[in-house]
Formats: C-alpha cells, sequence, structure tokens
C-alpha cells in the first residue's frame, strides 16, 4: 500500500511542484478576473462620465413677459441703441431689442450649463403666449425634445425655467433621461464650488428647501402596518417620512449655521473694537470681481470665466491713499432669477455685505446687458434690505469696450471705469472709497514731540501722510493728515500752538 501510494504521489519535489503550479493557475484566474472588471468598471464609469456630461438645452420666451421687459429705463434703452450700432444696425425696433436680449439670455444659460460641467449636445427655443400649465412647452414641442434626446443619446436635459412639481412630473415621465430646471442647475454649480463647511452647510440648506416642495407622487409606496392593538392603521407613507426626515435634516442644518452667525458676531466684535471699515465687493456673475479684488489685493483668489467660479466669502485688508486701512470682502455674484432659497440660505455668508460700509457694485461694461443686469443686481440688495447703503459704481473691463462707448460711458459722473486685467483707473476708484468713508475720517494735526520717541515717529510716518517735518534741537516738529483713531493715539504730543489743531478741537466739539 505504502508503495502503490508513493509511486501515485511521486517524489516530494514533484508533489512540491504540483502544488506550485495550482497556485499559479490559480493567482493568475483572479488576476484575470480582477483586471476584466476593473476593465468593466472603467468603460462603465467612462459611459456615465460621457451621458452625464451630454444635455439637451430648452430655452423658452413667453411674450407676457416680453411685454414687461418693454418697459425699461431710458439708460437701458440707450445700452441697447449702442449694442445695435456696434452691431452695425440703423435702427433697433422692439423685434431687434426682443432678440438680443432672448440672446444674450441663452447665451448665459448655455454658459451656466458649461459651468456644471454638461457638453451641450443641442439648444431647443421656443416662443409662446404663456407658460403650459402641465408641460411648460406644450406637446408638440415635447414630443420634439423627445426625439433630440432620443437622436443624441443626451442624458440630461435643462430648462431655463423653474419647473412646478407636476410639470416636473410629467415631463420626466415623456423622457428617458433626467430633467433640471433653472434653479437646480445653479444648485448644482453652488455644491460643485463649495469648499468650506459654511458654503456646503448653506448650499444642502438651499437644496433640501428646493426638493421639500417636489416629493409629490411618492405617496403610493407604503410603510409596514403597526403590529399591535390600536396599530393597524394605513401606516406612514413613504411621502410623509421623507418629508420628515428632510425637515429634521433643515432643522439641524438651521442650528449649525447659527453656531456659525455666533462665531461670526464674534469675530466681527473683534473687529469693530478696532476702527476698521468693510468695504465689499457686489455685483453680477463674471462680472470681474475676483479679478478686481485681486488687482487691488494681490490675494490671489480662483480667477475665471466660469459663472460662480468662487463662492465663498474672502477679506484682505487694503491701504488706501490716506493710509487709512480697509477690510475688502469678495462676495459671491448674483444673477438673473438667482432662486430664493440661495438668498435666503447664504445670509450667513452674506452678513458682510449687510455690515459693509460701502458696497462697490462691479458691472461688465463691455456687456450689452449691463443695465439689466445692474437692475437684478439692486433687486437683490432690496431683498437683503441694502438698499440705503452707500454704493459706488465700477465699470469694469473697459479695456474691451470701443474708444467711442468708452468716452460715453466715461460721461456718467457717478460710475468709475477700471480695468482689472490692466490695472487701469485703479487710484481713482481708492481715491473715491477714500472719500465716501465716514467712519475714522482724516484729519490733519501737528506735533512736537523729542527725537527719542522713534517708535512714535514710525507709526506717524506709516500710518499718516506727512506734510510737513522740521527738527528744532531735540524735539521734531510734524505735520500729518491721517486717520482720526491713529492721530488721537499721541494727543499728548500736539502743538498747542498751530491752527490746525485748533481746528480739529472746534470740529470733534
Amino acid at each position: 500500500m505504502t508503495s502503490k501510494k508513493a509511486s501515485l504521489d511521486g517524489t516530494p519535489d514533484q508533489a512540491q511542484s504540483r502544488r506550485n503550479r495550482g497556485k499559479t493557475v490559480r493567482r493568475s484566474l483572479v488576476e484575470a478576473s480582477e483586471a476584466q472588471d476593473a476593465a468593466l468598471l472603467a468603460r462603465e464609469l467612462r459611459t456615465s462620465q460621457t451621458q452625464q456630461e451630454l444635455a439637451v438645452i430648452v430655452v423658452v420666451e413667453f411674450t407676457e413677459e416680453l411685454r414687461k421687459r418693454k418697459q425699461l429705463t431710458a439708460a437701458a434703452r440707450l445700452a441697447r441703441t449702442a449694442a445695435a450700432v456696434v452691431a452695425g444696425e440703423e435702427d433697433l425696433p422692439d423685434q431687434a431689442a426682443s432678440t438680443l436680449d432672448f440672446d444674450v439670455r441663452r447665451a448665459e444659460f448655455e454658459e451656466l450649463a458649461r459651468s456644471a460641467g454638461a457638453t451641450i449636445a443641442a439648444t431647443l427655443v421656443q416662443r409662446r403666449q404663456r407658460p403650459d400649465p402641465s408641460s411648460l412647452v406644450g406637446q408638440g414641442k415635447l414630443d420634439e425634445i423627445v426625439d433630440v434626446v432620443a437622436s443624441t443619446n443626451a442624458s440630461l436635459v435643462l430648462f431655463d425655467h423653474d419647473l412646478t412639481p407636476s410639470q416636473l412630473r410629467n415631463i420626466e415621465s415623456r423622457l428617458p433621461c433626467h430633467v433640471i430646471d433653472r434653479s437646480q442647475l445653479i444648485l448644482d454649480i453652488f455644491a460643485r464650488h463649495a469648499k468650506t463647511r459654511e458654503g456646503q452647510l448653506q448650499v444642502e440648506l438651499a437644496q433640501l428647501e428646493y426638493q421639500l416642495p417636489r416629493l409629490a407622487g411618492r405617496g403610493r409606496a407604503m410603510s409596514q402596518l403597526g403590529g399591535g392593538i390600536g396599530t393597524r392603521g394605513p401606516g406612514e407613507t413613504q411621502l410623509e417620512t421623507d418629508r420628515r426626515k428632510i425637515n429634521l435634516r433643515i432643522d439641524h442644518i438651521k442650528t449649525q449655521l447659527n453656531a456659525v452667525r455666533r462665531i461670526r458676531h464674534q469675530q466681527r466684535q473683534r473687529r469693530e473694537a478696532v476702527p476698521v471699515p468693510v468695504v465689499a465687493l457686489v455685483g453680477y456673475t463674471n462680472a470681474g470681481k475676483s479679478t478686481l479684488f485681486n488687482a487691488l489685493t494681490d490675494a490671489g483668489v480662483l480667477e475665471s470665466a466660469r459663472m460662480f467660479a468662487t463662492l465663498d466669502p474672502k477679506l484682505r485688508q487694503l491701504q488706501l491713499p490716506s493710509r487709512r486701512k480697509i477690510l475688502l470682502s469678495d462676495t459671491v455674484g448674483f444673477i438673473r432669477n438667482l432662486p430664493h432659497t440661495l438668498v435666503t440660505s447664504f445670509r450667513a455668508t452674506l452678513e458682510e455685505v449687510e455690515r459693509a460700509e460701502i458696497l462697490l457694485h462691479v458691472q461688465d461694461a463691455a456687456s450689452p446687458m449691463h443695465e439689466e443686469q445692474k437692475t437684478q443686481v439692486e433687486k437683490v440688495l432690496a431683498e437683503l434690505a441694502l438698499s440705503t447703503k452707500p454704493v459706488i459704481q465700477v465699470l469694469n473691463k473697459v479695456d474691451l469696450v470701443p474708444p467711442h462707448e468708452l468716452a460715453h460711458l466715461s460721461s456718467h459722473r457717478d460710475a468709475i471705469p477700471v480695468s482689472s486685467l490692466q490695472h487701469t483707473g485703479l487710484e481713482q476708484l481708492l481715491t473715491a472709497i477714500d472719500a465716501a468713508l465716514v467712519i475714522d475720517p482724516v484729519v490733519e494735526s501737528s506735533f512736537r514731540l523729542p527725537q527719542s520717541e522713534g517708535s512714535i515717529l514710525a507709526s506717524l510716518e506709516g500710518g499718516a501722510i506727512i506734510d510737513e517735518k522740521r527738527f528744532e534741537g531735540n524735539l521734531v516738529f510734524l505735520r500729518a493728515r491721517g486717520p482720526a483713531s491713529l492721530l488721537d493715539r499721541y494727543r499728548r504730543f500736539r502743538d498747542k500752538h498751530d491752527l490746525s489743531n485748533q481746528r480739529l478741537r472746534t470740529r470733534q466739539t
């Protein structure tokens, strides 16, 4: 028996070799299976990414809204006339103005889609008198959208209008892909660009408030019935469960945002202990606020042509020509028909705008619709109860404006033309900010102090403008112009016989 078994197994070396070959075959099979799974996963990822990026855009204009937009201000009509002259048109009737407005709106929404990471497969345009209650665009246009989606293999349809829950449900029942309206697209862009914890909380709050009224139609899914006496009711529907979970999450996020607001309030109180005013940049998205912010402060924040490229607020210190120091704040950009949920959820971020002493309204001077964009920004500022704040109008991107239009823009006394890219007009802007500030005014005073007070001399020469300086033995006479908070700090060294100090005391009285 032993000899027979030994003959079957062979020598020990042969048995070990057979075991090694078996392990090698099994390892090769496992590696081949893993490689095949990895290839399938990569193929699925490439397919999903391609499908996610391919979108069909639907832009609709209603004639009732068009009649409302025809009631423009004189400045808006003048801007449209200038745009028509640049385009080579001799006359600009109402229909041409409507076409210009519609084309700009379509280009703006296409840029929104690209900012969200979508590749535009096709753009469908429709003009109708009023929106269809069931599908917004009507059955005929909806059939055309279905055909275009089938021919382009798009996985996304973007509407340049807000859809009601019933309209969204009816459209999705006809289309084999996902449907997103304007508000949801903007929320998705905000979610992509939110980097800080505060920004992510605010975007999540806006998304939940947007989704809450759109949960209708899911109430047919029922939960399990109760098991005890008196609990054999129909149970809680899935719709009620989802609403309850979303409401609980909304309450939790609001609690966290209140904590953020308290921290910001404490930080603001510490800043307000030192009289450093805040100046906030506001304006339409893609107006060049971040470029202007970098040109003034060398902050190095992201500069991009994409809409809402910068979302989280930035604060940097800036010194004015009078040697006064301010905090310059870069805020989120506004847009036409900004979702109300975003305005309410971003109040924690926009508190910097509420606390600002001066608002710099940055406008894209090269845009043919900058007057309409200005109106939209003022509308959002009025919604935030900020209409009474001092505002300095800044016309950015003047390097892209033709010379004959630039002469017309320069005639506006209340607007300052600048070019953030070429750093032109910045000195004029800083001078205007200096003149508009009320807190910590610029005063003139004279000092006579010993030469041994080197720290005081360095502080005055670094924080104020020295108009006159002479040495009188062991004393130094200085005539300086600077912030009142700085000059009052050394009032014990003021020259009592100087007229400027008498004027200063009279002004303070």
